[in-house]
């Protein structure tokens, strides 16, 4: 398997404040991040790319052999031995329904295709609920395969996975 590398067309540091706005105003969906936190994530990432720098969109993956220090991460490193993980992908409200969260995840599917990467993951919440993205990843082929309570009881997650095959 060859590792995911990224392209001159990604998200970098120069797109991290940009890209930080938005994550921002959608925390309850996400998580905040600071500027030296998103950097670090995106240092980390196997895939990062926006639409308009991560203004109206943006997806951030990571490989299986990424550094994270994250519960969601670390379950599904323990599930699995090989898998790009979607840390996040946030979709402006004012550019939703026009098939952008789409087209990332078909863009991160080919990406880690080529890599011979066969496992996408993710997690979404379900307290607070996520309808919405429940029914977006439902429908991308995903299947729940495992759910986790966190941070003492404030919030819940679905796992999800698709094998690309």
């Amino acid at each position: 398997m060859k590792s995911m590398k990224r392209t001159s067309g990604d998200l970098g540091s120069i797109d991290a404040s940009i890209t930080l706005q938005l994550n921002n105003a959608h925390v309850k969906e996400t998580s905040e991040l600071d500027l030296a936190r998103l950097n670090t994530l995106l240092d980390m990432a196997c895939y990062a790319r926006g639409i308009d720098q991560g203004k109206t969109a943006f997806l951030i993956a990571l490989d299986h052999t990424a550094p994270y220090q994250n519960p969601n991460f670390a379950w599904f490193k323990s599930a699995y031995q090989s898998f790009v993980y979607i840390d996040r992908i946030v979709v402006a409200e004012s550019a939703r329904g026009q098939g952008i969260a789409r087209l990332l995840y078909e863009d991160l599917f080919a990406a880690a295709h080529r890599t011979g990467t066969h496992r996408i993951v993710c997690e979404v919440n379900s307290k607070p609920p996520n309808p919405a993205s429940d029914k977006f990843h439902l429908a991308m082929g995903f299947e729940k395969v495992g759910q986790a309570v966190l941070y003492n009881g404030a919030k819940t997650v679905n796992y999800f996975a698709k094998n690309l095959g």
